[in-house]
């Protein structure tokens, strides 16, 4: 069969329904969790588990004994299942010690943690201390070194597979190859993550079937839509869930020292593969599964060529989780919650089925699910930053130990992770190339032509190691995909390495390409508005661009922005804090992702803000970067749970959202490497302080990083309110304010308030107003505003 016969209906059936499974889509979905939807396979389409003795149940591990339950002793943790269920179980040391004790749950399991390493201990039941189990070893990261024996020892096939960890815990992969093992070798992804990775592939229909042979992922499609990309461009993948969820054995925890160990296992296991072409692979994934692409590659296994995170968050508390310092009580906890409930025994829909084939592992390793760590307990507990819980999940204080080349792309108004992934684009200093691509949008734009041809020319520069090439079959198809999915025909941009015959040469002159690169008003072009692509591209040395010119305005007493500080020495306003605000979004009902969001965006009610705007513009303003509003600020409270919101009120009558920041005031110190235009706060316990009764406070609000193009004839407004109705699906969970709550921003000269924004010189615009479509930014009709005066 010659794959060019292969129709665009198939095509579109195919890629539709692996975006509609995979981390990048599903805001319809009931979960809704970081853009993963579960597909329930039936067992008629699940093959047997790979390799032939993944349907036995014999426990594994380095401390088997001959107690009635299973115990394996990893890293600072103890495992426990088969035991006596509710029972309470004592580990015990060598000189009798009682070190530990715990509940075993309704699936006789228990998970220990935070042990210290030990040896020769014993783990009893306390009710029938006969039933034990000795010679019990804690281990510790010495304990646990790298082992090659262990990766060159595990054969993975097309399918179904279980790999071994160093510490003997086993996780569920599913593997896709283009063609047969004997026609590879062939270029090779990972994808990582506590989603379905692992879930065994399935055909889309029967009409796919006559075109396996030329594309064996079209019956064989796996759960992640980076996969069916690959495998349409030649490239093997390789899904593995973590452990603790679908069927991979342990307990889950947000990415524990154990998880990070494992990430380099499976890098260096799959290397290893005879059909892995260099015996090097790549990872990719957008979202959670690009996150843990950031965190294996931190422990720098060498068989990792090179990593494309899409989507990704700089730092799990402060830019997520509690931007500013305020929980995140919508995308982010949302997230943990659905997260936890799929990695609870049984959590994937698709498990049952995987059982039912005749996978009993499968089934065994659910009995440790139940163990996993409540994150949102844990998250809630540390509202502060801690060197002991946040510095290991923030990738920005370690980015510079990844050592491979980097692709990262992520959106400015992205409503799950946020905008904050521009803090990481500085700090790859260790990366032979870190490469960016940025734009304004929402979490699955980085699944988007004009996004995915610059993420293919990368893999194939560092994985595949060739000069780059697309199948004109692909190119063709993707408008009439496009088409169906987002009613615009968008087409891949061409290859500008399509003449290259030599890839050292191509290489090198890829490499000598500026590394940054910005795509601006994604959504704005008059031929297809709303649609996810830019009407101006922009080539840059690093970030921040060292041209930005930092661009103060003054908050003026009569609610205008003005270039110098205001001359009159009294004069504040103030607004009324709204307890309601922090439950109400821009997107209540319908898909972000839609080329015409139903967007619910209200204007400010009287007394709820204060808003300053600026004469409108006499030339085009471009701005990229971080931006600082300053405040001069007072309470009635001893603390406030502060927004400030920049838009752009248009010659049109139309004012469209730019970008929105957050800070409780509490939170307000400045870390030492804080700037002009970036106030980085310590978010330190210690550093903590109520604001001074009827006294003036600087406090400094961090915008959140933007790129927007102001047109001249344009207005720049500045909004300070409670937060709230400022983005798709943050809910944030204020501080409890006693009812009439005033919060006051001064302006005068003995005070002045104001705003820095990074200024980008010498960029030529296209004349002409862009539709008020532009991804990610709601528009609503311009209304004037009177601020109420602090009394």
């Amino acid at each position: 069969m010659h794959r060019r016969l292969l129709p665009p209906l198939l095509f579109l059936l195919m890629i539709t329904s692996a975006c509609a499974r995979d981390d990048a889509t599903d805001d319809t979905a009931a979960a809704n969790d970081m853009s993963e939807s579960d597909v329930d396979v039936s067992a008629a389409d699940i093959p047997p588990a790979d390799p032939p003795d993944a349907g036995s149940a014999e426990p594994s591990g380095p401390d088997l004994t001959e107690a009635t339950f299973n115990i394996r002793g990893t890293l600072r943790q103890l495992y426990i299942w088969n035991a006596p269920v509710e029972s309470a179980m004592e580990v015990v040391g060598p000189d009798g010690t009682l070190l530990a004790a715990g509940q075993t749950d309704d699936y006789g399991s228990l998970v220990i943690r935070d042990l210290a390493p030990a040896s020769d201990l014993t783990v009893r039941v306390k009710d029938a201390p006969e039933n034990r189990a000795t010679e019990v070893r804690i281990m510790s990261e010495a304990d646990l070194a790298p082992d090659p024996e262990l990766y060159a020892s595990q054969p993975l096939q097309a399918g179904n597979n279980y790999i071994t960890m160093r510490d003997g815990t086993q996780l569920h992969v599913f593997v896709s190859l283009p063609g047969p093992v004997e026609d590879g070798p062939y270029p090779t992804v990972v994808n990582y993550s506590g989603y379905s990775p692992g879930q065994p592939g399935q055909t889309l229909s029967d009409v796919v079937e006559p075109f396996c042979e030329d594309f064996p992922v079209l019956c064989d499609v796996p759960s992640y839509g980076a996969g069916i990309f690959v495998g349409l461009m030649g490239y093997a993948s390789v899904g593995i869930n973590m452990r603790g969820t679908g069927c991979s054995d342990g307990a889950y925890d947000f990415f524990e020292p154990l998880q990070l160990m494992d990430g380099y296992d499976i890098v260096e296991i799959v290397a290893r593969q005879d059909w892995v072409k260099h015996n090097k692979v790549g990872m990719v994934g957008l979202s959670y599964p690009g996150i843990a692409q950031l965190f294996t590659a931190k422990t720098q296994p060498p068989s990792l060529s090179a990593i494309t995170p899409m989507s990704v968050l700089a730092d799990s508390a402060s830019s997520t989780l509690a931007p500013g310092g305020i929980f995140n009580d919508g995308f982010a906890l949302e997230w943990i919650e659905n997260v936890l409930d799929r990695a609870k025994p049984y959590g994937h829909g698709w498990i049952q089925d995987v059982i039912d084939s005749g996978d009993l592992k499968c089934e065994e390793h659910q009995k440790l699910h139940g163990q996993l760590v409540d994150v949102v307990a844990k998250a809630l507990a540390n509202p502060y930053y801690t060197e002991e819980v946040a510095a290991p999940l923030d990738p920005s204080s370690w980015a510079d130990e990844i050592t491979v080349p980097v692709y990262l792309t992520g959106q400015w108004q992205d409503e799950q992770t946020g905008p904050h992934f521009a803090a990481l684009l500085d700090k790859f200093t260790s990366s032979p190339d870190a490469r960016f691509t940025v734009t304004n949008g929402v979490h699955v734009d980085g699944f988007t032509p004009q996004i995915m041809m610059e993420w293919k020319t990368f893999l194939d520069f560092y994985v595949a190691k060739q000069v780059p090439r697309l199948d004109p079959l692909v190119r063709d198809l993707v408008p009439l995909f496009y088409s169906t999915f987002s009613g615009v025909a968008l087409e891949l941009p061409e290859n500008r390495y399509a003449a290259y015959e030599d890839y050292d040469i191509a290489l090198a002159d890829y490499q000598a390409e500026l590394p940054l690169r910005v795509i601006w008003e994604s959504g704005g072009l008059p031929d297809g508005p709303g649609a996810p692509e830019g009407t101006l591209e922009t080539y840059h040395s690093a970030w921040p661009v060292p041209e930005t010119i930092a661009r103060r305005w003054y908050f003026q007493p009569d609610g205008t922005l003005g270039d110098s500080p205001p001359t009159e020495t009294a004069g504040a306003s103030t607004y009324e804090h709204d307890a309601a605000a922090g439950l109400r979004t821009t997107l209540p009902n319908g898909g972000i992702a839609d080329i015409a969001p139903s967007w619910q965006f209200p204007s400010s009610a009287p007394g709820k803000a204060i808003i300053f705007d600026s004469a409108p513009l006499t030339e085009d303003l471009v701005m990229l970067g971080h931006g600082s509003v300053d405040l001069w600020f007072q309470s009635t409270s001893s603390d406030a749970d502060i927004e400030v919101m920049i838009t752009e009120v248009r010659p049109d009558g139309k004012e469209m959202l730019v970008q929105a920041g957050w800070l409780r005031a509490s939170h307000r110190t400045l870390r030492d490497d804080a700037t002009d235009l970036r106030p980085v706060k310590t978010h330190l316990k210690e550093d903590a302080s109520p604001l001074p009764e009827g006294q003036w406070e600087k406090v400094r609000v961090e915008v959140m990083p933007f790129g927007h193009i102001f047109r001249a004839g344009s207005s720049l407004r500045v909004i300070i309110d409670t937060p709230g109705d400022s983005t798709a699906r943050w809910f944030f969970i204020l501080d409890d304010q006693p009812d009439g709550t005033l919060q006051s921003v001064a302006h005068n000269a003995n005070y002045p308030s104001s705003i820095l924004l990074p200024i980008i010189p010498d960029i030529t615009i296209e004349p002409g107003l862009p539709d008020c479509t532009l991804r990610g930014q709601p528009c609503r009709d311009y209304e004037a505003y009177e601020n109420t005066p602090k009394q």
